[in-house]
């Protein structure tokens, strides 16, 4: 898992051939007063799900899995936290995998949680459980999916 602010994502873009393609589209448009949906970049290899949802507290949050898509979580607008637990720590599986959507769920509780404010992203790995959209209220948040393989 990987924190930091837009200003800084030059430094994590070497680490995958998409990033920096993705940074750049989000610097360079208005994404908090695009509508709601799904943008594409580079068809089913780099995309965003530009959403508006409801946080809700961190004991009714699951975790999810990819193993095809690496998510990168970027906060508009609002406050959200994000859980996290090591891969090899789940124990709790709620939903099987499902390589269609690309998900498993686990009920275990995140042992690590990162507050993220507008500008800040986090980017989960296929080995980095998640737990997003946790807080209060509603939030505005890009979440791109990038091909692991590309």
């Amino acid at each position: 898992m990987i924190v930091s602010s837009l200003y800084h994502s030059n430094r994590i873009e070497p680490l995958h051939p998409l990033f920096k393609k993705l940074f750049d589209y989000v610097k360079t448009h208005d994404l908090l007063h695009t509508e709601c949906g799904r943008i594409e970049i580079d068809g089913d290899r780099l995309y965003i799900n530009n959403v508006n949802p409801a946080c809700v507290p961190a004991s009714e949050q699951v975790l999810e899995v990819h193993r095809d898509y690496i998510d990168i979580h970027i906060l508009l607008e609002g406050e959200e936290t994000i859980g996290w637990k090591p891969l090899e720590a789940l124990t709790d599986e709620r939903q099987a995998y499902d390589a269609e959507g690309d998900c498993a769920l686990y009920n275990d509780k995140p042992t690590a949680y990162v507050s993220l404010q507008p500008g800040e992203f986090l980017v989960a790995w296929p080995e980095d459980p998640h737990a997003p959209v946790i807080g209060t209220g509603k939030i505005r948040k890009l979440i791109a999916k990038v091909k692991v393989e590309v």
